[in-house]
């Protein structure tokens, strides 16, 4: 496991202070797109961080800040709106000579934004999967909440009523990350209707910010009492700690598996989900199903893996050995991953492992690889075409 230090210290900045941005650094971010706009783009959703009122169209403005990185240098830094002709962003720029974040390696990492003061900020720059799984289960996060302030989900009025109703019948302490998952894709569908079959990319991302806003909600229910209430001792805290992280944990782990498995159902596609191929070894989806990979009389080529993963900068590796009779076929990864660096992209393009992302996050991956890249739509019509 990569060290967790900044991790950890990203994490304790955001708590202690009340301003907080993060974003995965996108390619035109690291300069992999070869674009001359510098700087890192901040979403207009995150204004405020950087300013005390939003830019005006047809003006640019600026203002000079210092930020400290990593606990270790500090940058005399701009934040700057453009406005002028038909630009209209938010960027860092100012970074200084040999400024190590934004060279192509850490495409796909996590920057996290602390204001610490007026003009003075804490920076982190998270670059391995256990980094950012640490932060991201800090807050409850999935990478869709990021690119937007560290708060609480965003709830309508009728989702929070649709999730009121379910935790007035909710009838144990904490229902599993199934359950959890089932109930998600139910509120969203009462709320704003299915659309599983014309748009799965769009649905798939739409369960999971329901889903993180009834878990806080749910965690909200179960626990506010039991903080209020105080501690008789450092180890009850850390008692109840632990189980908070550790349910984020598993819910994390198993949240896009769960919506997965519920839009292939949709779909009509055959499969089953943790099945053994070899020794301990269980790809989290094989199709058209585990009977057919261990017949040896059905063809290869209609044989097909698939692997869920949140994050992938690191991980994405241990999925190449799950499957043997797939060796030398592809291997698919689905990630809610927001970029990763071309050097990582073509490494799996090598092992022949195929990316699968929601449709929306193909914009920060490099251009000239997006083309390597399946949207979940695009690979649920080709698990078809192998099952029809």
């Amino acid at each position: 496991m990569a060290s967790l230090y900044y991790a950890q210290s990203a994490i304790a900045a955001v708590k202690r202070h009340a301003a907080a941005y993060c974003k995965f650094l996108s390619a035109n971010d690291t300069g992999v797109t070869g674009s001359h706009q510098a700087g890192i783009l901040v979403s207009k959703r995150a204004e405020s961080i950087l300013f005390d009122r939003p830019g005006v169209k047809g003006s640019n403005c600026e203002r000079g800040v210092q930020i400290h990185w990593q606990d270790t240098f500090v940058t005399s830094s701009r934040f700057v709106y453009y406005g002028k002709g038909t630009r209209n962003e938010y960027r860092i720029t100012n970074f200084g000579r040999g400024f190590p974040f934004l060279a192509p390696e850490f495409t796909g990492a996590l920057l996290v934004l602390v204001q610490r003061a007026a003009d003075d900020y804490l920076a982190y720059v998270l670059n391995s999967d256990d980094e950012i799984d640490a932060f991201l289960g800090a807050f409850a996060l999935t990478p869709e909440d990021t690119n937007q302030l560290i708060e609480p989900g965003v709830v309508t009025c009728t989702e929070s009523a649709a999730i009121a109703a379910y935790l007035q019948e909710l009838t144990v302490f904490f229902p599993s990350s199934q359950e959890v998952s089932a109930a998600a894709r139910a509120i969203s569908q009462r709320v704003s209707g299915s659309q599983e079959l014309r748009n799965p990319d769009g649905q798939l991302v739409q369960w999971i910010q329901t889903e993180f806003n009834l878990f806080k909600a749910l965690e909200q229910r179960c626990y506010t009492q039991q903080i209020a209430a105080g501690f008789a001792s450092v180890e009850q805290f850390l008692v109840l700690a632990n189980e908070v992280l550790n349910r984020r944990k598993s819910r994390a782990g198993k949240s896009l598996e769960h919506h997965l498995a519920a839009l292939f159902d949709a779909h009509g596609l055959s499969y089953s989900t943790q099945a053994v191929t070899e020794g301990n070894k269980r790809p989290d989806f094989i199709f058209p199903s585990a009977t057919a990979y261990h017949d040896a009389s059905f063809p290869v080529a209609r044989l097909v893996s698939l692997a869920a993963k949140t994050t992938c900068k690191d991980r994405w590796r241990q999925i190449l050995n799950e499957a043997d009779r797939l060796r030398d076929r592809p291997k698919y990864l689905c990630t809610l991953q927001q970029g990763i660096s071309p050097a990582q992209l073509e490494e799996m393009h090598r092992e022949q492992v195929g990316l699968v992302v929601p449709k929306d996050n193909l914009t920060y991956f490099p251009w000239p690889q997006r083309e390597r890249i399946m949207t979940l739509y695009d690979f649920i019509q080709m698990v078809k075409a192998l099952q029809s």
